[in-house]
């Protein structure tokens, strides 16, 4: 909704009387009824998060290049991925105006691209000096994903099987004015120490790669000793990112970034593929 819309409704919440609610809703225009898409920006500082990005790629030292190779490997494994058949069991056929294609599979996967390719594209967020591109970043793109959760004894009685379980989670806040994008290198951490696990003891591991730079700097993080210590305060830091087990079928830079399906999309891959 837009922001006049939203105060208003904040404040007829608190108001005692119908006179003082509809005095409120007289404020209303037409313009403030209308539709707002999801914004890219954090609501409270007004960053972009290709702003966060860039900070984080200036503040961690992560270079062009190293954003471009994540970028190309992620393409490459992607389609590998369809190319080997392993994502047809787990994605539904589209059908979209005009009707004419059904749409079988991820149309926004550049397996033939090169990092030269990469290198062509110029900075999207700060012009002169940036590093985060169109290309190290993800698209946002139209999709859908679910996942059924529930209990064993449910599945058992329904004769389902499941495909895996949900062992631990963490949730962790962050000052939206620093990195804000280090979310997997606070609550990994966590969730690893509530399921009895070290990081070198999962099978795979799959990051959602919102940007180049911020998954380069959460790998980073999960490595350092003295983010661990000084910022999380831990004894040791969350252990070296295997680069086999990670986001081995490629990540959100290929697939795209359709709002609150990438989880279920990461979580339906990654159990497919641990199978």
């Amino acid at each position: 909704v837009s922001q006049q819309l939203a105060r208003i409704l904040v404040d007829a919440n608190k108001a005692r009387t119908t006179g003082a609610k509809l005095k409120l809703f007289s404020r209303l225009r037409l313009r403030d009824l209308m539709p707002v898409p999801p914004a890219v920006a954090e609501y409270s500082t007004g960053l972009r998060m290709g702003d966060t990005a860039e900070q984080m790629a200036k503040t961690y030292g992560i270079t062009r290049e190293q954003q471009d190779a994540l970028a190309h490997r992620s393409h490459q494994l992607a389609a590998k991925a369809w190319s080997e058949g392993k994502l047809a069991d787990e994605v539904m056929t589209a059908y979209i105006p005009p009707f004419r294609e059904p749409l079988v599979e991820d149309n926004n996967i550049r397996g033939t691209s090169t990092l030269e390719d990469y290198a062509k594209l110029r900075p999207a967020f700060d012009r002169k000096h940036g590093t985060v591109t169109a290309a190290n970043s993800t698209p946002l793109t139209d999709g859908a994903a679910a996942v059924i959760l529930m209990t064993e004894s449910r599945a058992k009685e329904l004769g389902i099987t499941p495909l895996g379980y949900l062992r631990s989670y963490a949730f962790t806040a962050i000052d939206v004015w620093q990195d804000m994008l280090l979310g997997p290198a606070w609550s990994t951490p966590l969730a690893l120490d509530r399921a009895g696990l070290t990081l070198s003891d999962l099978t795979l591991i799959d990051m959602h790669e919102a940007f180049a730079a911020q998954t380069l700097a959460n790998v980073q993080l999960m490595a350092s000793e003295r983010f661990a210590r000084d910022v999380l305060g831990r004894t040791h830091a969350t252990g070296e990112v295997d680069q086999s087990k990670f986001n081995v079928l490629g990540g959100s830079i290929a697939y795209g970034h359709p709002f609150a399906a990438t989880g279920a999309r990461m979580i339906t891959q990654t159990l497919h593929e641990v199978r």
